[in-house]
This record gives structure tokens, sequence and C-alpha cells, in this order.
């Protein structure tokens, strides 16, 4: 029997999803694979993480995003993570000096200058136009927030509030450029377990510069739904978004589950830096690493549309 514990000293699993970037999913299913994390449970019988598991977790997700496979870390104690940690950042000074821009970004998110940050990127923003801004501003430096968190350079407080300033930056930039009834007819979302927005976001804004209709459902949409929504909204593409950490596995089988249900007819895109390291992709998926690549691929199923 789970032991029960006093809420106050445990952190919920939305708390820890939110926390760590882990899906519900996945901390049940290392529960049960690895022993590890060990929630009690509260008076409601729902889980709950003691503060050194959920610290545990945060370790361990600086080591995931710096390359460490789960199955190989998931079940050791702290002091060896930390030390794994440790000889992970030793490196540092041997990685290429980031941009006098990021360099700046990042000193205004340490600085907690919420309105000095958002008023930077918006004269970026202005300066470069939607699609420059997206290319050369916001994806490399979600790289950089991200290595910054990976390294211990920032906190995880201070990366969500640099998501929620570009979430709300790029949602204000998209609503002028968006085009309704153009084709194709792009429905958005992620799969179960996917709950980064970002590249999401990112993605929308560059359909939406080539002419794209994009139609947004928002996070981790059930197959069946997808189905559903593309039938209703008469959607001529899926477009799903991975981020790092999504397991490629995993990734490749929900995808594989997913064209199996929709017709053959209707397309589906799955972006994300991830999808640089597969080797076998999945039957019937277009894998675009890189945003550069959406105006081409928007271009191609324009051109097979008008031969059709």
């Amino acid at each position: 029997m789970k032991e029960k514990r006093n809420p106050a000293s445990a952190s919920s699993i939305a708390t820890v999803e939110r926390e760590t970037g882990f899906g519900k999913d996945t901390l049940r299913v290392w529960e049960r694979r690895y022993g590890f994390p060990r929630p009690a449970r509260d008076s409601n019988d729902e889980r709950i993480y003691p503060a050194d598991q959920v610290e545990r977790l945060r370790v361990i997700r600086r080591l995931i995003d710096g390359g460490f496979r789960p199955g190989n870390i998931v079940g050791e104690p702290l002091a060896q993570l930390r030390a794994r940690l440790r000889a992970l950042e030793r490196p540092r000074s041997s990685r290429p000096e980031e941009p006098a821009e990021a360099r700046e970004l990042l000193a205004l998110l340490k600085s907690h200058d919420v309105l000095a940050l958002r008023q930077r990127l918006e004269q970026m923003l202005m300066r470069l136009g939607l699609g420059r801004f997206v290319l050369e501003v916001v994806a490399p430096l979600t790289v950089t927030v991200g290595e910054a968190w990976t390294q211990g350079r920032i906190e995880i407080f201070e990366e969500h509030l640099y998501t929620e300033q570009i979430q709300h930056l790029l949602r204000q930039a998209i609503g002028p450029v968006a085009r309704a009834g153009q084709a194709p007819r792009v429905l958005l979302t992620t799969l179960r377990g996917e709950e980064h927005q970002l590249g999401l976001l990112m993605a929308h804004a560059c359909l939406s510069i080539e002419g794209a209709h994009c139609i947004s459902l928002g996070l981790q949409t059930p197959a069946a739904e997808i189905v559903r929504a593309v039938r209703a909204h008469g959607a001529h593409v899926v477009g799903l978004s991975f981020s790092s950490a999504t397991q490629l596995r995993v990734a490749s089988a929900a995808l594989a589950d997913l064209r199996g249900r929709l017709d053959p007819g209707i397309a589906v895109w799955a972006g994300g830096s991830m999808w640089q390291r597969v080797r076998r992709k999945v039957d019937g998926v277009t894998c675009i690493a890189s945003l550069a690549g959406i105006p081409a691929l928007v271009a191609e199923w324009r051109s097979v549309a008008r031969m059709a």
C-alpha cells in the first residue's frame, strides 16, 4: 500500500510534469519499469512526489537533454546522477561562444526584468519580421535557453518565463499574417505526452507566412480526435511537433499509429530537432528537422496538388 503523506510536503504529478518536462505517462512507465519515482498518495489517492524525488527527476532531465538514455540513469541515486552532471558540464569552455544577442537576452531573463525582455524581443520582431525572427532569434535562442537550463545556469521558472514571453509574442504576431481558406489547410497539434507548445507555435508562424491555413488544436490531441478534426475541417495536412524530451521510439510508434488511421491522401508532417537523429523514417510521414524546410515543403505540396 502506498504511504499517505501530507500534500503540502510533496508535489502533484501535474506539478512534477510542469517542472521537469516529463509527461505523466513517462513517470508512470518509469515507476513500473525502474522502480523510480516512488510517489506516495494523498487523501484522494492521487500520486504525490516528495521533494527529493522531484530534485532527482530534475537532474535526470538535464542528463537526458545532455544525451543520456533513461534506461542507463533513472535507477541511479542522486549523488551519482549529480556526479554525471558535473562531468557533463565540465567541457563547457570548449563550446562555441554564444552570440551577443543571446547573452543579452539570457541576462535579461536572469535579471527577471520581464518588461525589458519583452521590449527587446518586440524590437527584434519589428526589425526582422516574423519569418526571420522565428528562424534567426527564437529557434536558436530556444536551444540556448535549453542548454543553459541543462547546465544549471538558469532555473526552471526562468525557462518557463522565457517560454511564456515567446509564446505570447508569437500568438500576437501570427494573427495579422494568418489567412483563412488558403491551401494547404494544416491541422496543428501534438500527440499524447508531448506538452511543449513552443515548437508548434513556431511552425504555425512559418506556415502562416507561406499562406497556409492553420487550424491549431493545442496540445496532446488523441489520435482518434485528430482523425475526426481532419474530416471536420477538410484538412490536407496534419502537422505535429515533437520536443527533444520525446523518446524517438515512442514518437515513431505514435506516428505510425496515426498514419494508419488517416486517409492516405492526408499528409503527415512531423517537426522538431529530434528528427535529425532518426535514421529510419516512418512510412508515409515527412520529418522536418528544421523550420527552414517549411517553405519548400509547402511549395512541394502545392505543386503536387496542382498536378492531381
